[in-house]
């Protein structure tokens, strides 16, 4: 099976610690059965030059807003807006099959506000959420619904 694709932004590098530890609890579980697929990570910053993306790939995507509250007066993203852009780049949204959010659940309705406005935007599903970095728990959860979303769609 071929490693599940996931590109991320990390402003705090809360959404980085996670995709590390997922990546490590993915090669675990490669370890105990073959059959079951690595993760293959890539980080989009400021820096990243643009690519067309030939392979389907989820993104995970943490939320920072600067002004409106994104239910009833408005949102202004704030600093993930290179993923939302490196995702319409070309055709790279037709490979997006998946958005993972974050946030802080203090914020209430904002809690993933970024990656549902991204599955909105791109037509993709919500697959899972973690708060902040996440706990060890989030860890298979989020890895067994990215198997999942894979099988699903036969890839």
């Amino acid at each position: 099976m071929d490693p599940i694709r996931i590109l991320f932004i990390s402003i705090e590098g809360n959404t980085r610690n996670f995709v590390e530890h997922l990546t490590h609890y993915a090669f675990a579980q490669h370890l105990k059965n073959k059959g079951l697929p690595e993760i293959e990570a890539t980080e989009i910053s400021e820096q990243t030059d643009f690519a067309d993306e030939a392979k389907p790939f989820f993104c995970f995507v943490p939320t920072y807003l600067d002004g409106g509250n994104g239910i009833d007066n408005g949102v202004k993203e704030l600093m993930t807006n290179v993923m939302g852009e490196y995702i319409d780049y070309h055709d790279n949204a037709k490979q997006l099959i998946g958005v993972v959010g974050s946030g802080n659940k203090n914020f209430n309705e904002q809690y993933c506000l970024t990656a549902r406005r991204y599955c909105q935007k791109f037509d993709a599903p919500f697959i899972d959420d973690y708060e902040l970095r996440g706990v060890p728990a989030d860890e298979p959860r989020v890895y067994k619904k990215l198997v999942e979303r894979l099988q699903f769609l036969d890839l």
